[in-house]
């Protein structure tokens, strides 16, 4: 097991990769505690649970929603929890962003912890302190920022997950080595193989180095006042995607990511060879690549998003692989480099 550190304004976190869900009690107090998880995380771990009180809500982005926060509300306040009691979301990157929005809220603050089921919640929506909810048409557009206690990152729990699901968490992977992590890079081209078929020692380097680069940046800018802007590279078009589409989020931050590398070229910025090794990576780990998805219905979403500043759009581009950098773009501009790179296409 290796343990990583981000300190927090509010708490410090720890998070464990390699750690297993069946040591999940040595990480709790001696007071109230709740779980929180859903139905098929539930089938397939129940009986590794400690012996607590266990809430089930239920799945996709649909259940994201202030609705289910009061759900929760209700059920807590019925099992007489205090402001001494202990939240635990088990579960992906739903699960933990509604959890940790819950606990950050309920009595004004109760602490927290996640055992992180998915891929892609273990490299990204577990951890950094980001807990949300989606309201109306907007993705997270009602959250907070506070750390949790821990994070366990038990690879062995991948093994159960869709294959799709699985694939789609190594999206956040390539955008991690793609901003910040050369060496990430080189190694997931070397061994995307070993990779797609959860092989344990590949596995446990790329979670663990995946983070490392998240870590680094958030304890420099735990509430995205710069630099960890960059970690939303191919976010701000995934989650336009993801409004109009059915494709999952990692397979949305895929094509979000090969928009933007294509941008990056097109303004100047990212040598074509580099790019055409990102896109070939993106091809290696059968994440979508066709553009074809892509609409003025998607354009106009993009046009709501919460990192737009007036008229223009805080976007994220590379000048390297290995080296993001966060540029304005005007909302006109942006319409016209997407035409141009979907054209190109």
């Amino acid at each position: 097991m290796k343990t990583l550190s981000i300190e927090g304004q509010s708490n410090i976190s720890k998070i464990h990769i390699g750690e297993k869900l069946h040591n999940l009690g040595s990480y709790l107090p001696k007071t109230k505690v709740v779980i929180i998880t859903d139905a098929v995380v539930y089938k397939f771990y129940k009986n590794y649970f400690p012996p607590f009180p266990t809430l089930e809500i239920g799945q996709g982005e649909k259940i994201k929603t202030l609705d289910t926060v009061a759900f929760i509300y209700k059920k807590l306040i019925e099992l007489e929890l205090d402001r001494s009691s202990f939240l635990v979301g088990i579960g992906g990157g739903i699960v933990c962003d509604i959890v940790g929005f819950v606990a950050t809220t309920f009595m004004r603050g109760v602490p927290f912890g996640f055992v992180s089921t998915t891929l892609l919640s273990q490299v990204d929506a577990s951890v950094g302190g980001k807990n949300g909810v989606n309201f109306l048409a907007f993705k997270n557009m009602i959250g907070t920022f506070s750390q949790p206690d821990f994070v366990i990152c038990d690879s062995k729990m991948l093994s159960t997950l869709n294959k799709k699901i699985f694939i789609s968490g190594f999206a956040e992977i390539i955008k991690a080595a793609a901003i910040k992590d050369f060496q990430l890079f080189e190694f997931l081209e070397q061994n995307f193989q070993k990779a797609l078929q959860n092989e344990k020692t590949v596995m446990n380097k790329i979670i663990f180095d995946s983070l490392i680069v998240k870590s680094d940046i958030v304890n420099i800018d735990e509430k995205e006042h710069g630099e960890r802007r960059k970690l939303n590279f191919g976010h701000t078009l995934a989650h336009a995607i993801e409004k109009k589409t059915t494709i999952l989020h990692g397979e949305a931050v895929g094509i979000g990511m090969l928009v933007a590398t294509k941008i990056s070229v097109e303004l100047g910025i990212l040598p074509d060879f580099e790019a055409k090794r990102i896109i070939k990576l993106i091809e290696n780990f059968q994440l979508p690549t066709d553009l074809s998805i892509l609409s003025q219905e998607v354009f106009d979403f993009i046009k709501k998003d919460k990192k737009r500043e007036d008229e223009n759009i805080n976007f994220v581009l590379l000048r390297k692989i290995g080296d993001a950098e966060i540029k304005k773009i005007s909302i006109s501009k942006l319409e016209e480099l997407l035409n141009v790179v979907c054209n190109h296409s």
